[in-house]
């Protein structure tokens, strides 16, 4: 590292559990976020912000006056493209970080050749769908992810590491009917909700990368910022799952609709 490198992670290294070598780590690092709104835009500024040296991000959609609320990295980028409009602001934010932009959804023809290529995947996602495509190119790559959801002022988080952990098929076996769970489009979500449940995903990636604490691995954390309730659920890996018993080694177009049943 570099004196001003030094300097500019000053804060990090001076932690016992980070140190020099633990940011060389970080530096060194790929991170893939997928989704650059409520949850990606504070994961992708704190990750850029520690000095990750290389993060991927995905998004196929524009920025509209309606995500400021929350997504605020974005600002003054209305109608540009939000995996280039992240691009603007990590660059802004700190030169040492490489930003390779994916201009468009993830979905099953990418998926596995995208994720092959990272170190860590943040799922910040908003539906079913792509949430069961980020597990399955996941888990058949064999590359660690971090999962979050949010709705008012509650979310969830947890972590998968393949081959050790639970995955998100494992807990959720297919998604539900369709319209039987509102969207935050439908039911509104407080940008504060999305900008804690990010900042946790940024901080459990970073904890994977260096290898320092303990991640997620096998526990669901359930937020209630409204009465500010945090709730651990223990997770179990299902021997039936048909992703981590390995009966599935490949991702099928046809399976990533509606139910997302395997």
């Amino acid at each position: 590292m570099n004196e001003e490198q030094i300097k500019r992670y000053a804060r990090q290294i001076i932690m016992p559990e980070i140190g020099v070598k633990g940011q060389r780590k970080l530096l060194e690092s790929k991170v893939l976020v997928v989704g650059a709104g409520g949850l990606g835009s504070p994961a992708i500024q704190y990750l850029a912000g520690a000095g990750v040296g290389h993060l991927g991000i995905v998004d196929g959609d524009a920025v509209d006056i309606s995500n400021l609320q929350r997504q605020t990295i974005h600002a003054g980028n209305l109608g540009k493209n939000k995996a280039e409009s992240a691009k603007d602001f990590v660059e802004r934010l700190n030169p040492d970080v490489e930003v390779t932009v994916y201009p468009f959804h993830l979905d099953p023809e990418n998926a596995r050749e995208i994720v092959r290529n990272y170190d860590v995947v943040l799922d910040c996602t908003d539906n079913f769908v792509a949430r069961f495509l980020i597990n399955d190119a996941c888990v058949i790559e064999g590359v660690p992810f971090v999962h979050a959801a949010v709705l008012r002022f509650e979310g969830e988080i947890m972590t998968i590491v393949p081959g050790e952990t639970a995955c998100y098929r494992c807990v959720f076996r297919h998604a539900p009917p369709p319209g039987s769970v509102p969207t935050c489009q439908e039911a509104g979500v407080i940008g504060a909700t999305v900008g804690v449940l990010g900042t946790l995903q940024s901080v459990e990636a970073i904890k994977l990368l260096t290898g320092i604490g303990e991640p997620l691995k096998n526990r669901m954390l359930i937020v209630d910022l409204l009465t500010m309730e945090f709730t651990e659920l223990k997770l179990k890996k299902d021997p039936e799952c048909p992703v981590c018993s390995g009966k599935v080694k490949d991702i099928i177009p046809e399976k990533y609709a509606e139910s997302c049943q395997l």
